[in-house]
């Protein structure tokens, strides 16, 4: 009884002492609390495959996959820490103070860091240590021998009615301080802004196939459902009065821009679609959106070049960084600062107050989010966060096309019906799109509008189903005559490949 107490103080403390550095940082800086910090950690440290595994195993999921295993190994640990403390209660605490102090170090040592980054870790470990002792020294008390018989058995009567009452008090509390400091990080809205109108502003969009053709996506992707993948276990609240855009490295004319400065420059609106370098043959990490921006030329020319550089290396605020190649951005295409998402703000989920778009490019090269600072420098002085990882340092998105309807694996009534889809080559335009019924010829689908070559396709093909197992198969062709190619290969180094095929049913 009094091993399962202790190992139940272990973790009982941990939980109090986390609650508590959560609560705190709600009110300093959420990244700054610990399961985050370590979480955040944790990713850095995780090998490419990993995280490609993880991405692809839990989808967007995958960020509350890993605060939970943080979460999990800590009371592990901390039951552990109980359990030593069985000879010695000194033990038990140094290790806990040990579990804080890294929790602490990991939070310091994030890029962006703040002294005061450390604060919710120190409370953490106050806090803990406390419960743990008290916790403990319930646990002792009751467990000492007495002579008289119905003396000890009365004593651990009520020593067992004191230690559930403290341990159901902690947890309640913890609970509360937790909930508080949740409440606290998500009551950090972002602040409503004026947007200008753009000096060159995108043509209406055409009408789209979702309305004719059950199931396709959508042309314009909703903000609320467009995908969202980085590195943030908690995404960071920018306050737009204080925040400022700096240009700085190889440039003649280093300066910074308020949001209001940058507003106030030339906007342009486009229409363009992102796809995401973890996206997997016929995966779901693209959308397609409006936005509104400063070319990004028009930010460099203002400060002007400076030797040879031949990267842009851009910088957001909690200091993650992303290399985008100077030639690509200076070839023409429509790169820009973005300060706009299907006609309103961005939200601080898609990277408020601005991030970089760079068409034609998976985000992971080009579409840095919270963006605070643009760098001209080369790729022999400066690696950015996926250049280090052994990414791909230019990575233009490879032409692929994916079936929304029928979806893989369902059942569907015999008769006349539809196969439809999306298909993208950013940057060069889908000139066709053709689909594959079991072992029969290519076919070539109907179109949907023309939104430009940034943009993605949509596309149908009517099909008379007949009852039975099918394999449906479709390709893309670029506007350039390069059909999508059918080797396969995964999102390392620079973006997956293949042929998607769906098996349905006919009945």
């Amino acid at each position: 009884m009094t091993r399962t107490r202790l190992a139940l103080s272990g973790v009982l403390a941990a939980v109090a002492g986390t609650a508590a550095g959560h609560l705190v940082a709600g009110f300093l800086s959420p990244a700054s609390s610990p399961v985050l910090a370590v979480g955040s950690t944790v990713i850095d440290l995780t090998p490419t495959p990993l995280k490609e595994w993880a991405i692809a195993t839990f989808g967007t999921n995958d960020k509350v996959v890993l605060q939970g295993s943080v979460l999990v190994v800590t009371l592990a640990l901390a039951t552990v820490a109980g359990l030593l403390s069985r000879r010695r209660l000194a033990v038990g605490v140094a290790f806990l103070v040990v579990l804080t102090s890294l929790a602490g170090a990991a939070a310091l040592l994030r890029p962006a860091a703040h002294p005061l980054d450390v604060v919710p870790a120190l409370v953490a470990m106050a806090v803990g240590v406390a419960t743990f002792v008290w916790l403990a020294h319930l646990t002792h008390t009751t467990s000492g021998r007495l002579r008289d018989g119905d003396a000890q058995r009365s004593m651990g009567t009520s020593g067992r009615r004191g230690f559930l009452a403290g341990a159901l008090g902690v947890a309640a509390l913890s609970v509360l301080a937790a909930a508080g400091g949740q409440l606290r990080a998500g009551a950090q809205a972002v602040k409503k802004v004026v947007l200008p109108r753009p000096s060159d502003p995108a043509a209406p969009l055409p009408k789209g196939l979702e309305a004719t053709v059950a199931g396709i996506s959508p042309l314009r992707t909703p903000t609320d459902s467009f995908y969202r993948v980085d590195t943030n276990l908690t995404v960071p609240k920018v306050d737009v009065d204080s925040w400022t855009l700096e240009v700085d490295g190889m440039v003649e004319r280093p300066f910074s821009l308020t949001f209001a400065e940058l507003a106030a420059m030339p906007l342009i609106e486009r229409d363009i679609t992102m796809t995401c370098v973890s996206n997997e043959v016929g995966g779901g990490y693209i959308g397609a959106a409006r936005w509104l921006g400063v070319r990004l030329t028009d930010v460099l020319d203002r400060a002007g070049v400076k030797g040879s550089p031949d990267q842009v290396l851009s910088t957001a605020v909690d200091g993650f960084t992303i290399s985008t190649p100077l030639a690509v951005v200076r070839d023409g295409r429509d790169a820009m600062v973005a300060i706009g998402m299907n006609g309103t703000q961005l939200t601080d989920v898609h990277g408020f107050p601005a991030r970089l778009i760079t068409p034609g490019l998976y985000g992971f090269v080009g579409a840095t989010k919270w963006l605070t600072k643009l760098t001209l420098t080369t790729y022999a002085a400066e690696q950015a966060y996926w250049t280090k990882r052994k990414w791909a340092t230019d990575a233009p998105i490879k032409t692929s096309a994916r079936i929304d309807t029928p979806a893989p694996l369902s059942t569907i009534k015999a008769g006349r019906t539809a196969i439809g889809g999306v298909a993208w080559a950013q940057h060069r335009g889908v000139g066709k799109v053709e689909v594959k019924i079991d072992d029969g010829p290519w076919q070539p689908t109907r179109l949907g509008p023309d939104v430009g070559v940034d943009y993605w396709r949509q596309w149908y093909l009517p099909w008379d189903a007949k009852p039975g197992l099918h394999r449906l198969s479709v390709r893309a062709t670029d506007r350039r005559g390069q059909v999508q190619t059918s080797e396969r290969a995964t999102p390392f180094p620079d973006g997956s490949s293949g042929i998607q095929e769906v098996v349905v049913t006919v009945e």
